[in-house]
């Protein structure tokens, strides 16, 4: 029961802001242009929440049966821990997935926008191979990248398109600092597991950029994320900038990552970068509906 406990938790704190965040700046964008749909806007956080947690169920899955998990600083894993068997791990992926394309075929059938059905597909595939497969891109270095893709600018600017048929500039903007933070997220846990990996033969973006480009990294994605928000704003409405009160937060974890923070000191810049990661995405959209 310990153990299950410790594995929601974890799971939790990854995938409540990462599905959030990008279905309510999109939202809060569609709204702003006066085309928004309710049931849509339910359905795309229902894909977001069930793509998140079958990720980490896919993750756990192929990072366990690699040995990546056999030495682990971070939250609970499943397979690596030996709480839970392979097979139970991939078949929960697999339900996950089923469910998201479950709710994403309402989307798509309510908007009318039938060839997002492909995205989809695109968006599945992205997560099972994130580190499945014979050739993993999350094991060459491109894992930031494909997330800032996905749970950037697919996620807000779908989120917006097949609620208001269009895509503004303003959603650009909160792609990009959803996708920032998102990114921010990853980097940090990568910079947390640089030893590990490199003794596991997993080669992220940290451990070719090394530590102190690692840190860098997270602090000028922090940062654009920033100015990502104040360009939404610019192009919206000043209240808009209420999705600044992120700043205190990614102020504290850029100084606490540049400072040179290691092991578990960096699970608590994880959480409060996902939490700063929704709390820009709910300023932003708070602006947008009062302006």
């Amino acid at each position: 029961m310990a153990t299950a406990a410790q594995w929601i938790e974890g799971v939790r704190l990854r995938t409540l802001p990462a599905a959030l965040s990008p279905v309510v700046a999109g939202t809060a964008v569609a709204y702003h242009a006066g085309a928004w749909d309710p049931l849509i806007a339910v359905g795309c956080l229902v894909v977001a929440l069930a793509l998140q947690v079958g990720v980490n169920f896919a993750n756990d899955y192929s990072d366990g049966i690699r040995g990546t998990d056999a030495e682990r600083v971070g939250p609970l894993r499943l397979v690596g821990s030996g709480a839970a068997s392979p097979q139970a791990v991939k078949n929960a992926a697999f339900c996950c997935f089923g469910v998201a394309s479950g709710a994403g075929l309402v989307v798509v059938e309510r908007s009318g926008h039938w060839w997002l059905l492909a995205v989809g597909a695109a968006c599945i595939l992205a997560a099972w191979f994130y580190t499945g497969g014979r050739h993993p891109y999350g094991y060459a270095g491109l894992g930031e990248v494909f997330v800032f893709v996905f749970f950037g600018l697919v996620a807000v600017l779908g989120t917006v398109y097949v609620q208001s048929g269009g895509v503004p500039v303003a959603a650009w903007w909160a792609a990009v600092a959803v996708g920032n933070l998102a990114c921010a997220v990853l980097v940090a846990n990568n910079l947390r597991d640089i030893d590990t990996d490199i003794a596991a033969g997993k080669r992220t973006l940290a451990t070719i950029m090394k530590d102190e480009g690692t840190r860098w990294l997270y602090a000028s994605l922090a940062v654009t994320a920033l100015v990502a928000v104040a360009g939404a704003a610019l192009v919206t409405t000043p209240w808009a900038l209420l999705g600044l009160a992120a700043a205190p937060l990614l102020g504290w974890t850029t100084v606490v990552i540049v400072r040179g923070a290691l092991g578990r000191r960096l699970i608590g810049v994880l959480r409060l970068t996902g939490i700063a990661e929704l709390v820009a995405s709910v300023g932003l959209a708070l602006g947008l509906v009062i302006g």
